[in-house]
């Protein structure tokens, strides 16, 4: 299918500082959403899970492929030097992105999954022992519950959780009196990926630092939607992935602060990660290298660096107010719908709108409005002790991103409309 292609003038309205957004350009820059799926024009409000990349993340990868590959710090020859100098350059562009003091600071992963298992791992087994403490959230994605969890039961540690409230919001004073002088980790997520909440980060970074603990933060679904400067946040490390801010899957971020990642042994080993090699002895590489064992993804995270381009091009304050809308706009649709109900009310909130429908399971409200071409999440979202708080199942997911729409909204209206009438 031919995408119709954005004007100069159209980039520059929806892109351009203080300019509305013009969603429809945006809209062009995304060849995947010019589509049908099921004889219907597609509707995609499935980004929680993954957001679909623009022109400019698919043309970086294919021209590294079709240009540049190479494998990177190993070679002499053009190629080598020039993916080196490309991969290497997209660490400058998540340091000022984040504001991330040095470059050596970006830690690349396959993802916020391995990110936070990487501290889990290497600092976790170095300063958690027998009877200390980690403290979690009962809204966690099991990527932040179960490498703390195996942590804990290697080391004879305590795993504490702090509770919410029915609106999604954590009881922060309930917060403040787990931490004590055992807590030597605290990790939390950001926005969550199946309430919308945003968490106050720098109030519990603070209490937590207070106590000595180290901070760790699951950002994975804040990155694309909030601004976050890790040095105001006041945290010790920050895991994000680049699929769920408009680049390549298998390719992500653990920012770390300089002192934490020198005292932390490597995570694994390999190529890459170490300075010097013997049967006697092998000294290993500096930071970050030093936790960047074997082949990296290159092409992914050049194509990461394409999408922290194209994110920065964008008017990010009129793509925030548009997605607010679109969020509003969904809780509007959605509490209309007979037996409707909200999971996830909290006062700070963001891109996500949660519900169950009376009566009907969501893989199967899923199943329906996908014959629209709308796909959505159904399912427990990797929050199955979240699901157990609120007593459901599953629960249909709603991720709205800035190039969706109004009218893609409403369609989710009349979709449910639907099911309830196939089902009754």
């Amino acid at each position: 299918m031919t995408v119709p292609k954005a004007s100069p003038a159209a980039r520059t309205d929806a892109r351009g500082a203080g300019a509305a957004f013009d969603v429809e350009a945006v809209r062009r820059d995304f060849p995947i959403l010019h589509q049908k799926v099921h004889g219907k024009p597609l509707i995609y409000l499935d980004n929680a899970a993954t957001t679909q990349k623009p022109r400019a993340v698919i043309d970086a990868t294919s021209r590294f492929y079709e240009h540049d590959n190479s494998n990177i710090h190993r070679g002499l020859h053009a190629l080598s030097e020039r993916a080196t100098a490309a991969y290497e350059g997209v660490r400058g562009k998540l340091r000022r992105l984040i504001n991330a003091e040095l470059d050596s600071e970006i830690v690349f992963t396959r993802g916020t999954t391995e990110g936070i298992n990487l501290v889990a791992q290497s600092l976790g087994r170095a300063i958690v022992g027998a009877g200390d403490e980690v403290v979690i959230s009962t809204m966690e994605h099991h990527s932040n519950i179960v490498p703390w969890q195996m942590l804990c039961e290697e080391k004879g540690a305590v795993l504490k959780v702090v509770p919410i409230n029915d609106a999604g919001e954590l009881l922060l004073e309930e917060y403040e009196t787990l931490l004590t002088s055992r807590t030597k980790i605290v990790s939390f997520v950001h926005l969550s990926n199946s309430l919308g909440t945003i968490n106050p980060i720098k109030r519990m970074a603070a209490a937590a630092r207070a106590h000595g603990a180290i901070v760790v933060v699951d950002g994975a679904q804040a990155i694309s939607h909030l601004p976050v400067d890790v040095r105001d946040l006041g945290v010790d490390f920050y895991a994000f992935s680049a699929h769920k801010m408009y680049g390549p899957t298998g390719t992500g971020v653990l920012y770390g602060r300089q002192a934490r990642l020198e005292a932390m042994p490597p995570y694994q080993g390999g190529g890459d990660m170490i300075s010097s090699v013997s049967f006697k002895k092998t000294t290993y590489n500096k930071v970050p290298q030093k936790f960047e064992a074997g082949t990296p993804n290159i092409a992914g995270v050049i194509g990461l660096g394409a999408a922290v381009d194209y994110l920065e091009a964008l008017n990010r304050p009129a793509a925030s107010a548009h997605e607010r809308a679109l969020m509003e706009r969904a809780i509007e649709v959605l509490t209309a719908v007979p037996g409707v109900r909200m999971i996830g009310t909290a006062r700070e909130k963001s891109s996500v709108v949660a519900f169950e429908l009376a009566g009907i399971h969501p893989h199967d409200v899923g199943s329906i409005l996908d014959q629209d071409g709308i796909a959505v999440r159904a399912g427990h979202h990797c929050t199955q002790p979240l699901m157990a708080r609120y007593q459901v199942p599953a629960t249909t997911r709603v991720s709205p991103a800035f190039y969706n729409t109004r009218e893609e909204i409403d369609a989710v209206g009349r979709g449910l409309h639907r099911v309830i009438e196939m089902f009754r």
